[in-house]
């Protein structure tokens, strides 16, 4: 399932326990937690330098929390890529 980025950090914080328990994590203050989910930007929420650190404790996609900066790559075809090229000649 995919979330938007504001639905993906609340699911962080839901994780992680509580907006005190992610920002102890970041360490960060509960108010900047407080502050992406109330004040920032509803694309970009999350600071960058903070993408990794939430995916690895909460397990919540990056693709998720800043598809902006990690987007989700195309699934190639199951017959591969030479469709892609049909009626192209060399």
């Amino acid at each position: 399932m995919t979330l938007s980025p504001i639905q993906a950090l609340q699911q962080a914080v839901e994780t992680a326990g509580s907006q005190s328990a992610l920002a102890r994590l970041l360490k960060v203050s509960q108010h900047a937690v407080w502050h992406w989910l109330n004040k920032g930007d509803a694309e970009k929420p999350l600071p960058a330098e903070h993408v990794l650190k939430v995916e690895e404790a909460t397990g919540i996609s990056r693709h998720d929390l800043r598809p902006d900066l990690y987007p989700r790559e195309a699934i190639p075809s199951p017959q591969g890529d030479d469709d892609r090229l049909e009626g192209v000649r060399p």
